[in-house]
């Protein structure tokens, strides 16, 4: 894994595919996004890639990767059953289900059929199958729309959401922040809040993303915000480099040295859990439970 310079990592695959729409854009292939008014549509066949690309790895790398579910729709009430069939086709493989998403800027709006939303029921099946099986959940949702609210318009439904699944292990993506969707002025207040909360103990925030970086480290009142919130609950950050197939180490280390002015402001301590052992502590857990619950259910089954 990259020379080997990677200690752990999480896996998965992107599982919106954008359509080649012919009558939109003829011959060119749209190979991102932004680049076609064509709709997204989820793509399940993912999950088997990332499953046979880890299983191409010797015993040595598949304990530095968790591979993750992603190719389920969240808008379907049918994906908790997608999530379990994964399992159980691939054995021994899967850690976690995503990163998926429920609201994200423009990217929600152009996939085919229903919009993800926080109240849908398919999401509760998706987390009560989360906390059954005892994975590990990274949930991409923007806080906020686009244009900045006064009070970000997604956050109590997430809050909401979060009270009935006390029981999931849940990583929330990116600290609901996105590319279009930049930190309202009470950012930090509602992350210290939740986080200040024991009712979401199970919560953790991520910050990964150069994006996400940026909005971090734009000043030095930012950066001592976030490190202050940091310190004050230094077991539930995790970063991650969220490095979409980087073309070589450089690309990959890119967010990692973004935060460099963050890093310096933390102590050891909390830098090492933000790195390692945040990570470490939450999949450690989580792996032996996800591989004794599909040992049940292959035991249980008609041979």
């Amino acid at each position: 894994m990259v020379g080997g310079r990677v200690g752990r990592v999480a896996m998965f695959g992107i599982p919106l595919q954008q359509k080649w729409d012919y009558f939109v854009s003829g011959e060119r292939a749209p190979n991102y996004y932004l680049l076609s008014d064509a709709a997204l549509y989820y793509y399940s066949f993912v999950d088997a890639m990332i499953a046979q690309e880890y299983l191409s790895l010797n015993d040595e790398l598949q304990a530095r990767v968790d591979p993750m579910i992603t190719g389920f729709n969240p808008t379907d009430m049918y994906a908790a059953d997608h999530i379990r069939r994964v399992l159980l086709t691939y054995p021994g493989v899967f850690s976690g289900i995503g990163e998926f998403s429920v609201h994200k800027e423009f990217v929600s709006a152009k996939v085919a059929g229903h919009t993800a939303s926080l109240t849908n029921p398919a999401l509760d099946r998706i987390f009560e199958a989360v906390a059954e099986i005892g994975l590990v959940a990274i949930l991409h949702c923007d806080i906020d729309m686009v244009r900045e609210a006064e009070h970000p318009v997604h956050y109590d439904d997430l809050v909401r959401l979060l009270v009935k699944h006390q029981d999931a292990s849940i990583i929330w993506a990116h600290t609901g922040l996105g590319r279009f969707v930049a930190p309202a002025a009470k950012h930090l207040a509602l992350l210290d809040s939740l986080l200040s909360d024991n009712r979401f103990d199970n919560v953790m925030l991520d910050i990964s993303w150069d994006e996400v970086a940026l909005y971090v480290v734009q000043d030095d009142k930012s950066i001592d915000a976030w490190a202050a919130l940091i310190e004050k609950h230094p077991t539930r950050f995790l970063f991650g480099t969220d490095s979409v197939a980087p073309r070589d180490w450089q690309a990959y280390v890119n967010t990692f040295e973004v935060y460099k002015p963050l890093w310096q402001r933390l102590d050891e301590e909390t830098y090492n859990q933000v790195n390692f052992a945040n990570y470490e502590r939450i999949f450690d857990s989580a792996v032996p439970k996800i591989r004794a619950w599909e040992r049940a259910q292959l035991e249980g089954m008609p041979q």
